[in-house]
């Protein structure tokens, strides 16, 4: 048997790069959930890009210091012809999350999200200020 080298063509790398980098065949999922992070003002600004979720698809969760941000969504199409038998039936679920770490000192109040346009949008403080503590003496016996 001779092996003859194929040389690869960038539409065709394309495309089984497009088919392959699906989150059904890759385990990292890299294409979900791209995220920008910036700094201004004390605060950071994630923008997180979620195309296809809604708002109702989309939760946020605060423990122990970890932002959780988990998006599923479940789709059922089905297509009946004029005797009302299935003549398609397609169903899709699909799920992702995403943790940052923000400190154990941020709380759940301190976080405002928005979402519009499939963009998650979070501010979150970058350091919870700590409370002035009151002067304490320690006894002595």
């Amino acid at each position: 048997m001779v092996y003859v080298p194929v040389k690869r063509n960038s539409v065709f790398d394309d495309l089984i790069d497009d088919v392959f980098g699906l989150p059904g065949f890759t385990s990292s999922g890299n294409n979900l959930m791209k995220t920008d992070i910036r700094e201004k003002d004390g605060m950071y600004l994630l923008d997180i890009d979620l195309p296809g979720f809604t708002k109702e698809d989309i939760k946020i969760s605060l423990y122990n210091g970890n932002l959780t941000v988990t998006a599923e969504h479940h789709k059922n199409e089905e297509e009946k012809n004029a005797e009302g038998r299935i003549i398609r039936q397609e169903r899709y679920m699909g799920s992702c999350s995403r943790s940052w770490y923000v400190g154990e000192a941020i709380k759940d109040s301190d976080i405002k999200a928005a979402f519009e346009n499939g963009i998650l949008t979070l501010e979150v403080p970058t350091e919870k200020k700590k409370e002035a503590e009151e002067k304490r003496y320690i006894e002595i016996r």
